[in-house]
């Protein structure tokens, strides 16, 4: 069909807006298919002619009314009875845009990008509060932390709100799906009062205030008292921030960028506390751990 797409752009208003360059004018009934990867299920939208003599067009598809769930989309122009994955030599990664774009509160997180392939998808995933992770160190026998307070709705502005960083101690048998634990706060409930790991969760032991102006947050906290409540100098702590103003706890997280699977690529030194190694990494979803005697 000689059509490229040259931008695309999940806008904040959830729009799907793509600037194509085409060999040959778009005509009457030219639909932009969405087709869900690994499966059968499509969405079909209409796209209007672009014009005679035009060799770039403009499209704009609210995304909202589609009615997509979680997944990956890939996008296919289909015309005259032919259909072809569109191609893009638009990265699709824009920091600034998707910071932008995490300021709102959702439920789902849309995110246009090029395949390793060179054609454009959709990445859809459920949306909720979380601490995105910017930068973490050790620093004088304290760990550090900066990022951005994703999807929250909370203004980016110089306001100062009062905020808690809380660990709660990990424990692996909860990535078991035949895992039951009545005391457990499932981060992905919706009920604020068990989404608390300080009100819900006695295993939260170690809490310390910490800055949060506007979306931005620091946290700092002392690795002896880390090391203090570990027991057997053995263990891992899953790090949660506490915002007056968002109704839940947030877990920290890196999930804004385009590298996932932190686990395995993401590696950071470790430092030693009275001879056990403390070192920060990630959950196989994307949420930061602080590992203890690991």
């Amino acid at each position: 069909m000689g059509v490229v797409v040259t931008d695309a752009e999940v806008t904040l208003a959830d729009v799907l807006s793509l600037r194509l360059a085409i060999a040959e004018p778009l005509a009457d009934g030219t639909r932009l298919v969405l087709r869900r990867r690994g499966t059968a299920e499509e969405r079909r939208v209409t796209l209007g002619a672009s014009g005679g003599r035009t060799r770039d067009a403009s499209v704009a598809v609210s995304l909202a009314p589609l009615d997509l769930g979680p997944g990956r989309w890939d996008a296919y122009l289909e015309q005259d009875g032919v259909r072809a994955r569109m191609q893009s030599v638009d990265p699709g990664f824009s920091l600034d845009r998707l910071d932008a774009y995490a300021l709102g509160r959702r439920t789902l997180a849309y995110r246009a990008y090029r395949t390793r392939n060179g054609f454009l998808s959709l990445k859809i995933d459920s949306a909720e509060p979380v601490a995105d992770v910017r930068a973490v160190w050790f620093r004088e026998g304290r760990f550090e932390v900066t990022g951005l307070l994703a999807y929250t709705g909370l203004d980016d502005d110089d306001q100062h709100r009062h905020a808690t960083l809380a660990l709660r101690r990990n424990d692996p048998g909860r990535n078991d799906p035949s895992y039951s634990d009545p005391s457990y706060s499932d981060p992905s409930h919706s009920d604020s009062s068990r989404n608390d790991p300080g009100h819900s969760d006695p295993a939260a032991t170690v809490r310390v205030a910490a800055t949060v102006q506007g979306v931005r947050f620091h946290a700092a906290l002392s690795l002896c008292d880390v090391l203090a409540a570990t027991p057997d100098s053995q263990g891992s702590w899953e790090p949660y921030l506490e915002v007056d103003g968002v109704d839940r706890a947030m877990p920290l997280g890196a999930r804004l960028d385009d590298v996932e699977g932190k686990r395995r690529r993401v590696h950071y030194p470790h430092t030693l506390v009275d001879g056990v190694p403390i070192r920060p990494s990630f959950t196989p979803g994307d949420e930061l751990l602080l590992e203890v005697g690991a």
